[in-house]
């Protein structure tokens, strides 16, 4: 079966020839010249074309859609891609150059939740070369080398692909200029500087020394890592990201937002940022080790309902911080109910009174968990135009852009070539377990042999055809006939032996 699924799968990838360039796009403010910047990206699959007939809004939306790149869809690929109805799944071709680390991918479209695929995938080698030297001066090309990192990222859009887009594009550009700084640091075994040099004549670059206060206990030096400041550049550079989908949302039509799951491969460590509901485990020698939590409504209440309780202005006096087990009705005044605030764990009983008939912060359990009656998602990129239904009240001061990065040493284990890291969007997770994802890594890496490339491409095939299901009864159903995933699904299965490392 699963041979025939494989085939099926083939024949539906196109392997068309090279696409044509992408236009050109917004890039960071201060983009490094040619010669030091990292390799220019190769176009990502053109657009369907519409026709000539069709109003210019028509047009200009249905040139919005487009695919990651290094899937090499052709036009006809591409319009296969986009069809709800056979859904098929869609993988890099066998007779293109393979990703990275010969990592596999696989994503298929939504059964028709949204008019095209709104997630987006990268892969990318990026050559970082320093910003100065430790001692202040302008690193000259002579002096060290720069750092080459790998780079994965799934961006699962909403409410419109344009963020998705624009952050597949450019995160990794950001995650660039911020290791800028740390080519020479990271380099060095020794502690990194409390300070960096200030080039001379720049602003706060004068002598304070006299601002220095008499030593005290507080003179001591906190001690500070080396993968801790990777961690800090890979925020920041999710900070920025956010701040600049801000600045060009209107110029660039960057609409919705998109929750981002990033991978970054450095000096023998995987860096795992996520920010929204989109998840990472390693499957290692059978074992499963997660490497991110979803953020959501209800992993996030107490920071959701602190932020309400110290700045009650942005609930907008229709909404109410505290959390009830149900909508309160007016007849209910008086009452004593169940409720929890930000500092509560557990259940407790207060009296009901006028303001707590306001609709709450947050809302429902599981999927359909809300923030302010609006969206199930609580850290991501974009949304920076979302607000209340029929409201002028925004969301966004809710919504937090900053990941939370696990770090995985991979040089502290001797990986065998079925040890995996699997990103998925939540279409992949909200029917599958962790469990089964890791069964699933078992069934199809042991029916490949071990220095069989395609073999990560197949498991990601076999991960999202396992989640999207089989079209029967009107809808899309898994073997135990329960409604299989109706979301976009997107899947990135990474070796964890990297490259070189499998006979």
């Amino acid at each position: 079966m699963l041979n025939r699924v494989r085939s099926a799968v083939a024949h539906l990838v196109s392997s068309g020839g090279a696409p044509p360039p992408r236009p050109k796009s917004p890039d960071l403010p201060n983009a490094p010249s040619a010669q030091t910047a990292a390799p220019p990206e190769a176009p990502r699959s053109p657009p369907a074309r519409a026709g000539s007939s069709a109003p210019a809004k028509t047009v200009e939306a249905r040139a919005s859609f487009s695919r990651p790149t290094f899937l090499q869809l052709s036009p006809g690929g591409l319009r296969r891609a986009d069809d709800h109805a056979g859904r098929a799944v869609q993988s890099p071709p066998d007779t293109g150059r393979r990703l990275p680390w010969s990592t596999g991918y696989a994503e298929v479209i939504n059964a028709g939740k949204s008019r095209h695929n709104e997630d987006q995938a990268c892969c990318e080698v990026v050559y970082v070369e320093g910003r100065r030297s430790v001692s202040g001066a302008p690193r000259e090309p002579s002096q060290g080398q720069g750092l080459c990192f790998y780079y994965w990222g799934l961006f699962d859009g909403h409410a419109g692909g344009g963020a998705a887009e624009m952050a597949s594009r450019l995160l990794h550009r950001h995650i660039r200029e911020q290791l800028k700084d740390l080519v020479e640091i990271l380099q060095d075994p020794s502690p990194p500087p409390l300070c960096l040099p200030s080039t001379p004549g720049a602003p706060g670059s004068s002598d304070a020394s006299h601002l220095v206060g008499p030593q005290s206990c507080c003179s001591s030096q906190k001690e500070v890592t080396h993968e801790s400041l990777v961690v800090g550049a890979i925020e920041n550079a999710f900070q920025f990201m956010d701040e600049q989908m801000a600045r060009e949302r209107r110029g660039h039509q960057v609409e919705g937002g998109c929750c981002a799951l990033v991978v970054v491969y450095l000096l023998g460590k995987v860096y795992v940022a996520n920010a929204g509901d989109s998840r990472a485990i390693i499957v290692r020698n059978g074992e499963i080790i997660p490497m991110s939590r979803e953020f959501t409504p209800e992993t996030e209440r107490q920071r959701l309902q602190l932020l309400g309780f110290l700045k009650p202005e942005l609930l907008g006096g229709e909404f109410t911080h505290l959390e009830f087990p149900r909508r309160i009705q007016p007849k209910e005044l008086g009452q004593r109910m169940l409720y929890r605030d930000q500092n509560m764990t557990g259940w407790a009983y207060k009296k009901i009174e006028l303001e707590d008939l306001r609709f709450p912060l947050v809302c429902g359990e599981g999927k359909k968990a809300r923030v302010m009656a609006t969206i199930g998602v609580t850290r991501g990129l974009g949304d920076h135009n979302l607000k209340v239904c029929s409201s002028t009240l925004p969301i966004k001061p809710f919504l937090s852009c900053f990941p939370e990065v696990r770090v995985y040493d991979l040089t502290q284990y001797e990986h065998c070539p079925d040890d995996v890291l699997v990103l998925g969007t939540d279409g992949l997770w909200d029917v599958t377990s962790d469990c089964e994802v890791a069964a699933t890594v078992d069934r199809v890496l042991s029916a490949y042999e071990p220095n069989d490339a395609s073999r990560y491409t197949a498991l990601a095939q076999a991960l999202v055809l396992g989640a999207r299901g089989i079209p029967r009864d009107r809808g899309w159903r898994l073997p135990n006939n329960k409604l299989g995933s109706g979301d976009d699904i997107s899947v990135f299965v990474i070796p964890l032996g990297g490259p070189g490392s499998y006979s």
